[in-house]
């Protein structure tokens, strides 16, 4: 697989071209080497200053004392918000014959991969190393789940991941399959929850999206995080959400904007998986579909595209303070068809911005993120994320290379009928 050569980025975001790959998986794959990430330092504290203000500060975390009776309660209510969300997708696509054979196409494709999902769930309800529900603003929905490494005998880089969902039914416990893998690998995940539409519109779930960035920056350190090794993740619709919320962070720190509480030199990469930019609205059949409500009119799309939007020569300075970017998408993705990731790609290109995008043949919208994920042992794409989170760290990349494989969590034969009916 070709890689970008090093570069070495300075505060100023000097300019360095990227790369396109496509991952073959009928031919030998090669290690991938990482995109080059940044090493600015946001915070003069040391570790064991960390470690005290942890102990003593007000934001101090407490033991885990949670009742067992306080976690099936728990569990009763997200069972509820997600059995409301998905009435409100219903609601919004219309009760007609197309939909309600793709939501039984869901149906039987959810059954399928039960096995995996019943154990994912165990842990992210049961586990110790899950923290729930985190306030981070005072909205509807301004949570997030952490999942953290077994041992925090020092700092640990962080990804904060922004969940899909067709910006309707987007919800923070969709990451906890990632995040138990990359805990796993010794690195903190924070899955971010935000106002889904009718809830609230686009604007919002930005808005969201960056408070809960800006959390994590100024809070991760608490958890035993490390707070100048942040990366960023959307899957899906959360790519868009969280490429937006960079995008409009990178622009105000470009006017030179005072009142911001998080920086984009606080995020050593930005990660899009199955997302892109929805610029070409006749090629994006879900807004066709939905109508253009949840991206605030027709005239919004622009503002709400990261893609067009960088285009805008008032705001041009903005894309040479983005982090690197690293795209992935499958061929076969026919929820979000790869052009979406190859188009937002070629424009940063243009405008130099550090950039690689990572293709993978025949893989589909689910294929990345779920069946995957749940086939367990080498994964290309989990391969190279946990590579650039750890790079540079000669201790992490040696565990990494004797880490054991990824557990199965269903079958073969049960994934495979999974991918002929899945409706994604």
């Amino acid at each position: 697989m070709a890689s970008s050569p090093p570069a070495t980025l300075s505060p100023n975001r000097t300019r360095s071209f990227g790369t396109e790959t496509t991952m073959n998986y009928d031919k030998d794959q090669t290690d991938a080497k990482p995109l080059l990430s940044r090493g600015s330092s946001v915070s003069g504290c040391s570790f064991n200053q960390m470690q005290r203000r942890r102990v003593s500060g007000k934001l101090a975390k407490p033991e885990r004392q949670q009742s067992l009776s306080r976690d099936i309660g728990h569990a009763a209510a997200e069972t509820y918000l997600l059995t409301r969300l998905t009435i409100t997708l219903l609601r919004y696509l219309g009760v007609g014959y197309r939909w309600i054979t793709r939501l039984a196409a869901l149906g039987i494709y959810a059954a399928l991969l039960m096995p995996g999902f019943l154990q994912v769930a165990y842990y992210y309800f049961f586990s110790s190393q899950v923290r729930r529900s985190i306030v981070y603003g005072d909205q509807p929905r301004n949570r997030l789940d952490l999942y953290l490494p077994k041992s925090l005998d020092g700092p640990k880089p962080v990804v904060a991941f922004v969940t899909g969902g067709a910006w309707i039914i987007g919800y923070k416990a969709w990451g906890s399959l990632l995040g138990q893998q990359l805990a796993e690998r010794d690195i903190i995940v924070a899955c971010i929850d935000y106002r889904n539409f009718p809830q609230g519109t686009i604007s919002d779930m930005v808005t969201d999206a960056s408070q809960g960035i800006s959390f994590i920056c100024n809070n991760i350190a608490e958890y035993g995080g490390d707070p100048n090794r942040i990366y960023l993740m959307g899957q899906s619709a959360g790519a868009h959400i969280s490429a937006c919320a960079l995008l409009d962070q990178a622009i105000r720190e470009a006017k030179g904007e005072e009142s911001i509480s998080w920086s984009v030199f606080q995020i050593k990469a930005y990660f899009g998986l199955s997302g892109g930019s929805i610029g070409n609205t006749e090629q994006n059949k879900f807004l066709l579909t939905c109508g253009y409500s949840i991206m605030e009119g027709e005239e919004s799309l622009k503002r709400f595209s990261p893609g067009v939007r960088i285009e805008d020569p008032s705001i041009r300075n903005a894309v040479f303070l983005l982090p690197p970017v690293i795209l992935f998408h499958g061929t076969a993705d026919y929820s979000v068809p790869s052009f979406a990731s190859k188009d937002f790609a070629a424009a940063l290109q243009r405008l130099g911005a550090q950039t690689e995008l990572i293709l993978f043949d025949g893989k589909t919208h689910s294929d990345l993120f779920l069946q995957d994920p749940l086939r367990g042992g080498k994964d290309d794409m989990f391969d190279h994320l946990v590579a650039v989170i750890h790079a540079g760290d000669e201790e992490a990349l040696a565990k990494d290379a004797m880490a054991p494989p990824r557990r199965r969590l269903v079958p073969e034969v049960l994934l495979r009928m999974a991918s002929h009916i899945s409706p994604f």
